[in-house]
């Protein structure tokens, strides 16, 4: 079975879990996520199974959208709500608008360090084994894109959130980064994945309506539709002729491509045969193949 599932992730479950929970109920090994969620937040989860799995490679730099909540005044070892607090509770001394004024700082690219409790290796050990043992964690700083930051409510010791970032970038920092800032302390309280690359909370099914799917074959009506999948990558229909190249790992021309780096190939409407790049002009080279035989056109 092949294709992408998109689960809206429950709170404490890690992906890993999600994706053994997907594999039991389809009785199928292959299934990957696309971007790991920490087991308290919840949202886009994007799974990937059978021969799609290999499509992940397209998504290692994926954006993705969050909302949120910040709660101000007390920071954590692990930078959420999950973590020991680490020190004594602060007052909030500022307003909404210093807070705005502050969250705008941290819009573009900006140097961040990632949470202790991370999977980040240090000397190729996860910085979260280092932490649970008490030892001393530095990560280094990285470069990371905020692309989109807004604080949109301020109440008490919480405020909500929305941001649009790129890969890499870790909510809990920000929340943490922003607390030592306005000198209060904060960790993240909430987090829900609102997107990831073109996938969306609109597409998403719960654990529970896979779940209550009697018959294997109706888990393919709950995909999203192959053709909605790399929308950066232009599609070509292919005729046999074109379809059995791809399927041999032979180059095809594609005149009509000629300024694309990538082309989605099908075979009908629904059976994508692979991802072939350009190698000089219009001829194209198969970099994945999908589908190692064709089924009738659909």
């Amino acid at each position: 079975m092949n294709g992408v599932l998109v689960i809206d992730k429950p709170p404490g479950l890690t992906s890993h879990d999600v994706v053994n929970r997907v594999r039991r109920v389809l009785g199928q090994q292959a299934v990957g996520h696309l971007g790991t969620l920490d087991p308290s937040a919840t949202g886009v989860l994007p799974l990937v199974l059978g021969s799609l799995t290999r499509l992940a490679q397209f998504y290692n730099a994926s954006e993705k959208s969050y909302e949120g909540i910040i709660r101000f005044g007390l920071a954590t070892d692990t930078y959420d709500a999950e973590g020991q607090p680490e020190g004594q509770a602060q007052p909030i001394l500022f307003t909404f608008d210093e807070l705005r004024e502050v969250a705008a700082q941290f819009r573009g690219i900006i140097e961040q360090i990632p949470p202790p409790f991370s999977a980040k290796k240090i000397q190729g050990v996860p910085a979260y084994k280092l932490a649970r043992k008490k030892k001393g964690v530095q990560l280094k700083p990285v470069r990371v894109e905020i692309k989109e930051f807004e604080v949109n409510s301020f109440r008490g010791q919480r405020a909500g959130f929305r941001a649009r970032v790129a890969s890499g970038t870790y909510m809990r920092s920000l929340a943490h980064d922003i607390g030592h800032q306005l000198g209060c302390g904060a960790h993240l309280e909430s987090l829900r994945r609102t997107s990831v690359a073109e996938f969306t909370l609109d597409e998403a099914r719960t654990l529970r309506e896979i779940d209550a799917v009697t018959e294997r074959a109706l888990i393919a009506e709950l995909f999203v539709h192959p053709r909605k999948l790399l929308p950066q990558f232009p599609s070509v229909t292919a005729n046999e002729e074109i379809a059995a190249k791809m399927r041999s790992g032979r180059s095809v021309n594609l005149p009509e491509f000629s300024g694309a780096s990538h082309v989605k190939v099908f075979y009908g409407q629904r059976q994508l045969i692979g991802i072939a790049t350009r190698v000089a002009g219009t001829l194209f080279h198969p970099k994945i193949v999908l589908a190692s035989e064709v089924a009738a056109p659909s």
